[in-house]
């Protein structure tokens, strides 16, 4: 029974890994899509900061998008997942969502919260690498 779990988890992993490719590669060309469209629009060459704000999210996205592909590759080779890469992609989707913040609509206690959110993901981010080189024998 526990080997065909194990197939099984590979196989859901291996199908989630194969899904992950797809949608970078996709978000990826539609990205591209995007800033070509963007920068042909008039004026020419040029994009305003609401045009810059969309660019750098959906930038943002394909990134996360990335670390996610990577996390799911490492459990994959080392059926374990890395608290490290993890950290690492909620604290570009943090960034992603400050990025594109409407700050004209958005309340103190709103960047409040994202700001201790900030601060807690940058605080475990510090502890888990800590813990990954004291873990480690020094040479």
């Amino acid at each position: 029974m526990e080997k065909i779990l194990k197939v099984f988890e590979k196989f859901i992993i291996v199908t989630l890994l194969v899904l992950m490719m797809i949608a970078v590669f996709f978000a990826t060309i539609e990205l591209a899509i995007i800033i070509f469209e963007q920068l042909i629009n008039p004026p020419f060459l040029l994009l305003d900061i609401a045009e810059l704000i969309e660019v750098f999210g959906f930038f943002m996205m394909v990134l996360i998008g990335h670390e996610l592909l990577e996390s799911i590759k490492a459990y994959l080779l080392e059926d374990r997942i890395h608290a490290e890469v993890i950290f690492l992609v909620a604290i570009v989707a943090v960034s992603r969502k400050i990025i594109i913040l409407d700050y004209k609509t958005i309340t103190p206690e709103m960047l409040y919260g994202m700001a201790a959110v900030i601060l807690a993901l940058g605080a475990g981010y510090f502890l888990v690498r800590k813990a990954l080189q004291t873990g480690t024998p020094t040479r």
